[in-house]
């Protein structure tokens, strides 16, 4: 009885062996996928995720600063305007 056993434990360590291979394969095509779009967003010029928030930031605080000047401005606008500036800021404010 010697032969069967040994034939399943052959059979286990090829398969054993094999799936090994399989996962040692799977990472090694994992990584080149990554690294080819990787490659692939550097070649279009796609932002990272950090120069994204860095400008979502940028943006938040440009649109408060634009509040405050709109509040300024209709502050402005609700007195007369000086003496030569009969067109006031009307021009240059939509």
């Amino acid at each position: 009885m010697a032969g069967p056993s040994r034939f399943m434990d052959d059979v286990a360590r090829l398969v054993t062996d094999a799936t090994g291979a399989a996962q040692g394969m799977r990472r090694e095509v994992e990584t080149m996928v990554k690294t080819q779009i990787e490659r692939l967003l550097r070649d279009m010029d796609v932002a990272t995720r950090e120069e994204v928030e860095v400008l979502r930031d940028r943006v938040a605080a440009l649109h408060s600063e634009n509040e405050v000047l709109r509040g300024r401005v209709a502050a402005l606008e609700g007195k007369p305007p000086a003496a030569g500036t009969s067109a006031g800021l009307e021009s240059g404010f939509a």
